[in-house]
């Protein structure tokens, strides 16, 4: 229902022989952009009905944002801070975290949040049935 094209992403000029500089950039037919929006749907629906994600989380969240978690985050840290309590903070680089997720570890973790099979194997046949390639200076 698509394709795929490299897309460079580094700052260096000089890397743009170094494969881990690029990233898939979807290509995608109108057909499946519709079915995405589909199994989002079902998705979001489901995840707000069980209440399966916090009210805390921001990433991947309508209405919430990059700058919504770190308002939240500011506010909570100055609170602390004013009530003279300890503090910590431990920053984590997740960069290309969602370049190497499992899909049969995103299945299993479907079937945990209590969808239905039918609505499990539709998703599983929607990641699994797609085609991948390459093509760096013409080759595939």
């Amino acid at each position: 229902m698509g394709g795929k094209v490299m897309s460079h992403q580094s700052a260096e000029k000089n890397k743009r022989e170094d494969l881990g500089n690029y990233r898939l950039v979807s290509l995608t037919s109108t057909p499946g952009k519709v079915m995405e929006q589909l199994i989002l749907d079902v998705v979001s629906k489901h995840m707000e009905e069980k209440k399966v994600i916090r009210s805390g989380q921001h990433g991947f969240t309508k209405g919430k944002s990059c700058l919504t978690n770190l308002i939240t985050f500011y506010d909570g840290l100055t609170g602390r801070v004013d009530k003279r309590r300890a503090v910590g903070v431990v920053y984590l680089n997740f960069s290309k975290a969602f370049d190497t997720v499992s899909h049969n570890i995103l299945i299993g973790k479907l079937r945990k949040c209590g969808f239905d099979e039918w609505t499990v194997r539709w998703i599983d046949n929607w990641l699994n049935g797609r085609t991948r390639r390459t093509v760096i200076s013409g080759a595939v």
